[in-house]
């Protein structure tokens, strides 16, 4: 599990940034509903929020498919979310898919059962994780929201893999009428792929990108007797492309932005009132959908482009004025007001549409505020037209009056132009496209700036609430830099005043996450809560529930906020001290989150390190040590205050050791004997100088790294110290002479943190190259290496009992490691690494290997094709496939199920010809190898087994020895009729791919023609079989309507049966 994450956006380098970061759960049969969630990425999975109480709802993820699941400790996926979005479903009773794409270049969606979704929203309390679908851990029953935690750990999302190991930074459904499971993706390479989400298949791929694809929108225009399935596409190119579905090709390119494209939304507009205007209007033009296309570039300019009519029935004077054959007119730009500052010279970060279509929302990149701008009516919108158009011809007027005038005078080079050439060329480009509107309506007619929303931090993405508020304002949810959502209200302006609204901030969800990276990690004594600070905050969890118990800003006596370092529970887990840059020591009350004791300047540098002392029996007195930059380290006394503040500890200054250098790690040991309780201290000669606790005399001192040391720690028993620095080594020393027992090498970058778990010499560590690992110090052998954070990690927690570990990183997010009984052997590990490098090594390459096989078939197909034929232009389209560990995996499993049903049938063969020749027993005993199943049906059972994403690129993997067996076992089950479409899909696949093999072999003719002739058979089977099934269920919903208003007599015994008569001739 994680914690500690609201808003993932931007908070590493390595996860790109999107302008999808958050999407409202919404289904178009509870529109009316005000109880929306709102998803937001979180690292590795999404969670979801009610903003009504402001507390997490529920939380999306998955284990990997390659570690093992459960059993490694590596049930939630290491990747990291880069975009989200959510479909629309028509009724209740529908599944609510949420798709994401990830930085490793998978597209996954997840499927939401409408039991799910009513416990989600349900009103019940927040507390019982039954109710509101938080899930905790997977290895406690209790805590899972359907009862049984494996259910949940067996449920994967669909997994969709096109991208290479390029980021996917877009995803969107296609929410269009009559659209079902239409799902496009973008990534960083420049490729758009589109999935049929119902089919579990990738259907094509769109090329013509030479960037990264910044946004995606589904069009639907419509003519009177057209229509367009097409596709909006930006890139960091500049280019905005539009394509045809149906042509798998691009039908116009939108130019004219003078740099890259940061974002766009397309959308439908529907302005207040419009439906009754448009009833009364005589034009059939503006009964028609207004498709707006709304682009927004690094210039800071926001473009607008309306739809071109794709009826053919046009005018003779609108066909001259126009090309048919563009799809997008350019229409204007939208321009805040004269008195509205922002920083415009900033590029455009994200645009987005509400669902209503009455408003979008512009915000640019490093700002603060979201600019809104409201769609006007038609009737306000031609208003506005007119009165623009009468301005200009004042204006003209004017002009050519003062030019007149100033005929004699002198010319300067400031002054405008004087010809009426120069005139006409310097006002060409506001005639053109006056010109080219065939209704003069340009962007700032039809849509007006109605005010702003100001958020507290820079602004990463936002969101429109699907449902308006009470008197037609608009609830925004905004995602800030500082790992918080906040939710503005903007109200509707009113009519009769001209100044642009201001929102006003509803709530903030800033409890459940730090604003910046984790420095240090805590935990209690007993495990229940821990501690984690970041640069000014400090934050008490609760261990069991993830819940923020406790969230408080770290300042000084002069309210000046202190970057906190390190951080410890006192004994008795009810006060936490700090250790901060500025030097000050602080004491935290956990039940009040007050600081109630400031040692200010306890050291004159950083204190980069602290430790507690547990008490020795018939002691009573803690001690804490410090670790400073100013080359001490401090002992302190843990006393009561005295006065009204007793209850609460202070610090008392007792020793003092002086070092040579920076002190970079201060540790005690574990001995509660006082005689033998040792002080390590690090310092920046990149040594270790061991000294007793009593005398504080100098005892050993471990040399061996080549920079400094940065952490260590010692077991329990004292007899191993194991260190880690910056040399990216960790060595284990011991501490009876201080000899070297040996050096671990692993960690590709410095070593932050090391903890050993208790009562072993088994130790963790956590490093810069956000990964952490597990050692075993008897053996010196790594155990595991656990992947999850995408920065570097800073410190670890680990609990008593060693049943879980806690990393904290800078990527601002907690990582929670739980033991599980499984056995881990080492050799497997090994595998799953080499694993995990292949898919690396074959994810780097292009998919155009994979994908060239199907136009290579074809190529070879056409006989007689001349050279001059050949043309250097590259194909816009092809197929969405791409190869990985699974779809080879899978491609070996049905060559080896053939080889198998091979030998199986002849052994058939030769055991039936055994028993002609000799009478007796003619029943033999099944395989079990095969399972007890005949070879055909072992051969359909392992083609079932293979996941829809990865048929087709197993099946490419088959050599053409294999394909033909293939194809005879299909014969067999088609003759059977056994997995009918499943057989049909596979042999078209086979044939396409192999086309020319299998014409040129002779002997495959006849299996052909017989294959042929059963897929036509078969499918025209079950056609008749779903539309005779369909045709039923409506004269039994037709039966059921009629007799649903009947009252029925439970006393008459003779009871009308309503099925009587139906299916009969």
């Amino acid at each position: 599990d994680a914690f500690s994450l609201t808003c993932s956006s931007g908070s590493t380098p390595s996860v790109p940034h999107s302008s999808s970061i958050l999407a409202f759960l919404r289904s178009r049969g509870r529109s009316n509903s005000s109880n929306h969630p709102v998803l937001s990425l979180a690292g590795s999975q999404l969670i979801g929020y009610d903003l009504r109480k402001g507390e997490p709802l529920m939380k999306i993820a998955h284990r990997e498919v390659l570690s093992g699941g459960v059993g490694t400790g590596r049930a939630l996926n290491s990747g990291q979310i880069v975009c989200l979005d959510v479909s629309e479903t028509n009724d209740r009773d529908n599944d609510v898919k949420v798709a994401t794409g990830w930085v490793d270049g998978s597209v996954r969606v997840f499927s939401l059962d409408p039991k799910e979704m009513a416990r989600f929203t349900s009103s019940g309390s927040s507390d019982d994780a039954s109710q509101n679908g938080l899930v905790h851990s997977l290895l406690q029953g209790n805590s899972n929201f359907l009862g049984i935690s494996e259910e949940f750990a067996c449920k994967e999302p669909l997994l969709l893999n096109g991208h290479g190991s390029s980021p996917v930074q877009f995803v969107v459904f296609d929410k269009n009428k009559g659209s079902v499971g239409r799902l496009a993706s973008a990534g960083s390479d420049g490729v758009v792929i589109l999935w049929d989400v119902v089919a579990e298949t990738g259907l094509f791929r769109l090329l013509g990108h030479r960037g990264p694809v910044t946004g995606i929108s589904f069009i639907c225009p419509t003519g009177s007797s057209t229509s367009m399935d097409g596709l909006v596409t930006s890139g960091a190119d500049g280019l905005v492309k539009v394509w045809d579905l149906n042509g798998q090709c691009c039908v116009q390119t939108l130019t004219g932005h003078r740099g890259s494209v940061g974002c766009l939304d397309c959308s439908i507009l529907c302005p207040p009132g419009e439906a009754s205007i448009n009833t009364s209007s005589s034009d059939d033009t503006d009964n028609k959908k207004k498709w707006r296309l709304v682009t927004g570039c690094e210039d800071g300019q926001v473009r607008v482009w309306s739809v071109e009519d794709l009826d053919t029935g046009n005018t003779s004077e609108e066909k001259e004025l126009t090309d048919n054959d563009e799809v997008f007119r350019y229409v204007g730009s939208l321009q805040p007001p004269a008195n509205f500052s922002s920083s415009s010279n900033e590029g455009i970060a994200s645009i987005h549409f509400h669902h209503n279509g009455q408003y979008v929302g512009v915000c640019r990149a490093n700002d603060r505020m979201i600019e809104v701008y409201a769609a006007r009516s038609e009737a306000e919108a031609q208003k506005k037209r007119r009165r623009r158009l009468r301005r200009r011809r004042e204006k003209q007027s004017v002009a050519a009056n003062a030019a007149e005038k100033g005929k004699g005078k002198k010319r300067g080079l400031l002054d405008d132009p004087e010809s009426d050439e120069e005139q006409d060329k310097a006002g060409s480009k506001e005639e053109q496209l006056a010109e080219t509107s065939p209704d003069m309506v340009k962007a700032m007619d039809e849509f007006e700036f109605c005010g702003t929303i100001r958020a507290s931090h820079k602004i990463r993405g936002f969101a429109f609430a699907p449902v308006l508020e009470r008197g037609g304002g608009i609830r925004v949810v905004v995602a800030l830099a500082t790992n918080a959502l906040e939710v503005h209200s903007l109200p509707k302006p009113s009519k009769n005043t001209q100044i642009a609204v201001t929102s006003e901030k509803v709530s903030a969800l800033d409890m459940y996450g730090h604003p910046t990276g984790i420095r240090s990690v805590s935990l209690s004594s007993e495990d229940s809560m821990a501690c984690t600070v970041s640069k000014n905050v400090v934050k008490i969890w609760n261990v069991s529930s993830r819940s923020c118990l406790r969230s408080i800003a770290a300042a000084s006596g002069d309210n000046i906020s202190c970057y906190c370092l390190c951080a410890a529970f006192l004994p008795g887990n009810m006060h936490v001290v700090l250790g901060t840059r500025e030097g000050h020591l602080m004491l935290i009350d956990v039940a009040s989150g007050d600081i109630v004791y400031r040692e200010e300047n306890a050291h004159d540098g950083a204190i980069w390190s602290l430790d507690i002392r547990q008490p020795s029996p018939g002691q009573e007195t803690m001690s804490l040590v410090t670790g400073s930059a100013d080359k001490t380290v401090k002992f302190f006394e843990v006393e009561s205050q005295e006065g009204e503040n007793s209850r609460h500890p202070m610090l008392v200054h007792a020793r003092t050791l002086q070092m040579s250098d920076d002190v970079m790690c201060v540790r005690f040991s574990h001995s509660t004997d006082p005689t033998k309780r040792l002080v390590f201290v690090a310092s920046l000669d990149s040594t270790i100088k061991v000294f007793f606790d009593d005398s504080l005399k100098f005892f050993l001192s471990l040399y061996g790294h080549k920079l400094p040391v940065l952490s260590f720690d010692s077991s329990d028993d004292d007899t191993i110290l194991a260190s880690g620095g910056a040399d990216k080594s960790i060595k284990i020393f011991g501490l009876d002479f201080g000899d070297t027992h040996r050096t671990l090498y692993g960690h590709k970058d410095s070593i932050t943190d090391l903890r050993f778990v208790k009562r072993t010499h088994n130790f963790f560590t956590c490093s810069k190259d956000s990964t952490v690992r597990f050692w075993d110090g008897d053996r010196f052998q790594q155990i595991l290496l656990l992947n999850g954070h995408a920065s570097e990690v800073c410190s670890l927690a680990v609990s008593r009992t060693g049943a879980f570990v806690l990393s904290g990183g800078m990527d601002r997010q907690v990582r929670v490691w739980e033991r599980t009984k499984d056995i881990v052997f080492l050799d497997e590990e090994r595998e799953r690494e080499l694993e995990e490098v292949f898919d690396k090594v074959d994810g780097s390459k292009r998919d155009e290997n994979t994908s060239d096989v199907l136009l290579q078939a074809q190529k070879d197909g056409d006989e007689g094709l001349d050279a001059d034929d050949e043309t250097d232009e590259k194909p816009q389209s092809e197929a969405a496939v791409k190869q990985s560990i699974l779809s080879v995996s899978a491609g070996d499993r049905i060559m080896e199920a053939v080889e198998l049903a091979d030998e199986e049938s002849k052994e058939i063969a030769a055991f039936k010809k055994l028993q002609e020749d000799k009478s007796g027993d003619n029943r033999r005993a099944p395989n079990p190898m095969l399972f007890g199943m005949d070879p055909s049906q072992y051969v359909l059972w392992v083609l079932r087994s293979v996941k829809s994403v990865d048929l087709e690129q197993s099946l490419l993997v088959l050599p053409l020895k294999h394909v033909e067996r293939l194809m005879h076992y299909l014969i067999l089950l088609l003759r059977a009729g056994k997995g009918v479409e499943l057989c049909a899909k596979i042999s078209v696949f086979l044939i396409k791919a192999h086309q020319a093999q299998i014409v040129a072999n002779r002997t495959m003719m006849a299996p052909l023609r017989e294959l042929q002739t059963l897929v036509r058979m078969r499918t025209t089977e079950i056609r008749d079989t779903a539309g005779f099934n369909i045709a039923a269920m409506r004269v039994i919903a037709r039966i059921a309507n009629e007799k649903k208003n009947e009252r029925i007599n439970y006393e008459e015994k003779s009871m009308t049966d309503i099925w009587a008569g139906l299916g009969k001739a």
